[in-house]
């Protein structure tokens, strides 16, 4: 043996020459989101920050996509690692409801995103001081000719809007037998609709006072319609969603608090997907939090506690082991 492998032998039997250095875990993940330069796309930065955070050299890749029903398909295809999905499209996917065409239970849950985009009722003020209109049920109890836009066909908060109205004995067709209609636009286009008269009444998932809102309260005079117990519980027995209350304070114009209902957006993967991956991604949102806080001032609400409480899908078992310890 030479002198020099005499001195690394003993080195290594006191431990003093390190071990080669093991590489540190590293990601390349897809995650399947909607169009570009909206709240998904944003919480899709978050969520590649946080895991940036905990394993750097990582990258979570945003795909734009249909919004969340492309998104199961998607994921259950393996088209992507990580998917956001609302609850009300997880929930009829998992029922094989429409557009769905047989049930797909591929989807676990990684962590709730947002529960707080509650379907809004707003009602230009005249109309419903004309009409008495004092919550959404009057509408059928009335049998209203009124003028309602939802969202555009194909997104699952029109569907919504269509069961909230449908509870209440107010179904589309119903509501033209009554001189009125509904009609379906995107979010972008309501609040013009409303202010030139051309419809009545907007219903939409919108964040508490959200910019169009204010928008259009500055141009006319607006009334945000509660719902009643009642219709709240066949919407959530239909959808899985959850009731929310806009609090009086939110407006300057509304005079009490609002019950409504609100979809949440989640977080999914795969049943079969890397254990290891799901933990790590899970752990990683847990500990940086703030990423996903601070990618807009909407997400402020965010917290662990919010992340482990979704209860549409079950959680993956190694994102349930990461809520669990934390005490979420």
């Amino acid at each position: 043996m030479t002198i020099k492998s005499k001195a690394t032998a003993a080195l290594l039997a006191f431990g003093l020459l390190a071990a080669p250095a093991v590489s540190a875990q590293t990601y390349n993940l897809t995650l399947c989101g909607a169009s570009p330069g909206g709240l998904w796309s944003l919480l899709g930065a978050g969520v590649d920050a946080a895991v940036k955070e905990s394993f750097p050299g990582s990258t979570v890749t945003y795909q734009t996509s249909g919004g969340g029903l492309a998104n199961v398909g998607l994921l259950d295809q393996g088209k992507c690692d990580l998917a956001i999905i609302h609850d009300a499209e997880a929930k009829a996917a998992l029922g094989g409801l429409a557009p769905f065409k047989s049930k797909i239970e591929s989807m676990r849950t990684v962590a709730q995103l947002y529960s707080w985009a509650p379907m809004q009722a707003i009602v230009n003020a005249d109309y419903a001081e004309e009409h008495g209109l004092t919550k959404l049920e009057d509408i059928a109890e009335k049998q209203l000719p009124i003028t309602i836009v939802l969202n555009r066909r194909g997104n699952i908060v029109s569907g919504i809007g269509e069961a909230m109205l449908n509870a209440i004995g107010a179904s589309p067709e119903q509501i033209e037998e009554w001189g009125g209609s509904v009609e379906y636009a995107a979010s972008g286009e309501q609040g013009d609709l409303m202010r030139d008269r051309r419809v009545d009444m907007l219903l939409n998932s919108l964040f508490v006072n959200h910019s169009s809102i204010r928008e259009l309260a500055s141009s006319i005079d607006v009334k945000l319609l509660p719902i009643t117990d009642e219709t709240a519980q066949k919407v959530i027995d239909e959808w899985d969603i959850q009731r929310f209350t806009v609090p009086n304070a939110a407006y300057d114009w509304t005079d009490e608090d609002v019950l409504t209902l609100t979809v949440s957006a989640q977080l999914f993967v795969r049943e079969d997907a890397d254990p290891k991956m799901v933990g790590d991604v899970t752990r990683a949102l847990v500990d940086n939090v703030a990423k996903l806080q601070g990618v807009h001032k909407a997400m402020a609400p965010l917290d662990v506690k919010l992340m482990g409480g979704a209860t549409t899908v079950p959680y993956h078992a190694e994102a349930q082991k990461i809520f669990d310890d934390s005490g979420s």
